[in-house]
């Protein structure tokens, strides 16, 4: 591995904190401890899968952790961590890609599909967020909502505003990348809204798109573009007669990448990387408006009767406009701004305080501006182009703020 850094971060921690190391080939790629793991993204995007955790305070001391720990280890080697939802300068063909194999598939299979796939492995970064469910019915009830409510998340969280050394006049630059990334795997699935949704359903989408892989002997298998059907019957050409195992099909699943994404547990995928303070809130939201039945039905009323129309077209206004934009003759911050009211109410009832995760985003909507949008005004006032202030705004602090 030619990353000096990288390398250095992750097998520091093997080394100083007992990680198991996660190698492909000669390189190691990521590592793993106490069902958490953090690998590596496309171009050098450090992810942390979290464990499965009860409450957000737990939430809270695994990404502290996690952040003042990398933060320092790259340090040592002269580099910081950025929290920001797309690199402010390096073009695509400026960012390294990481060693692993699929990575290299999907590189050259991205650009059959649309003109952005380079852009969302290699300069975006997203949080995210892994909820359960207790039932099919439930789970159906959590994806729709959620899925509709997920154009909010992005205006909210909206913090990528510069690309190529420039203030695009967007908000969420990695939001909008993937509406041209491609369209086989990604979207607002508007089949989710239908009578007959549920599991099967959702495994009928994953079955028909197209695959990228299948790993055979620590070998990524180039099978781009080949159907998931025909290796259920033994009729990939790469591997004739060879059919898939339920390790096949959790590889695949990691494959699509739709505004809500479902697999043992249901994965929130709008919002932007960024701050501490915003990795936090993005898990408050969502467990306060859907782990709270009270909560939960006010979000699924307040949704209902919104058309595929009205949808798609609030996924698209809130890439560029953000709470700003336009939505049944008021603005998404009112939306937002409910959001978040249901779900410090949904918070409350849990008794723990972890309502206290939400005043980011409190703060945010009494102001109407994301942090994009902010930037953006710093900008134009005082920064004059100079992309350097974008980095100390964004950079990741060595002791990271109490949130209380």
């Amino acid at each position: 591995m030619d990353y000096p850094v990288v390398r250095h971060v992750l097998s520091s921690l093997v080394e100083r904190h007992g990680w198991t190391p996660i190698n492909e080939a000669d390189n190691i790629i990521g590592c793993t401890k106490d069902k958490q793991s953090v690998t590596l993204e496309p171009g050098g995007q450090f992810e942390l899968s979290g464990a499965p955790l009860e409450n957000l305070t737990q939430t809270d001391e695994e990404v502290r952790w996690h952040i003042e720990t990398v933060n320092a280890l790259a340090r040592e080697k002269g580099h910081r961590f950025l929290g920001i939802g797309f690199d402010p300068k390096w073009s695509v063909a400026e960012v390294p890609m990481m060693p692993k194999g699929r990575y290299k598939i999907m590189r050259a299979y991205m650009p059959k599909k649309g003109t952005r796939g380079h852009d969302m492995m290699f300069r975006t970064c997203t949080i995210q967020v892994n909820l359960d469910f207790e039932s099919e019915q439930d789970m159906v009830r959590k994806f729709r909502t959620s899925l509709a409510l997920q154009p909010l998340a992005t205006a909210m969280f909206a913090n990528s505003a510069f690309v190529d050394g420039a203030d695009t006049g967007y908000q969420s630059m990695r939001s909008d990348v993937w509406r041209d990334t491609d369209d086989d795997r990604t979207g607002t699935l508007a089949w989710v809204f239908d009578d007959d949704f549920g599991f099967e359903k959702y495994c009928d989408y994953v079955m028909n798109v197209p695959m990228y892989f299948v790993y055979r002997n620590g070998t990524y298998v180039d099978v781009s573009g080949e159907s998931w059907l025909d290796f259920m019957e033994g009729k990939l050409p790469q591997l004739p007669g060879d059919k898939p195992t339920i390790d096949d099909w959790e590889q695949h699943l990691t494959t699509v990448f739709p505004e809500v994404r479902l697999k043992k547990y249901m994965e929130m995928r709008g919002a932007d990387g960024g701050s501490y303070e915003a990795i936090m809130a993005l898990p408050a939201l969502w467990v306060g408006l859907l782990y709270s039945d009270k909560a939960l039905d006010a979000a699924e009323a307040m949704v209902s009767d919104w058309t595929q129309v009205e949808r798609d077209a609030l996924r698209v206004d809130v890439t560029k406009d953000g709470l700003s934009a336009k939505f049944r003759g008021g603005t998404a911050n009112d939306i937002a701004k409910k959001m978040v009211e249901l779900s410090v109410q949904g918070l409350q009832e849990r008794g723990l305080g972890e309502e206290v995760y939400l005043r980011y985003l409190q703060d945010i909507v009494d102001d109407g501006k994301s942090v994009a949008a902010r930037m953006s005004e710093m900008n134009a006032r005082e920064w004059n182009g100079d992309l350097e202030k974008v980095y100390e705004y964004a950079t990741f602090p060595d002791t990271l703020p109490k949130i209380v």
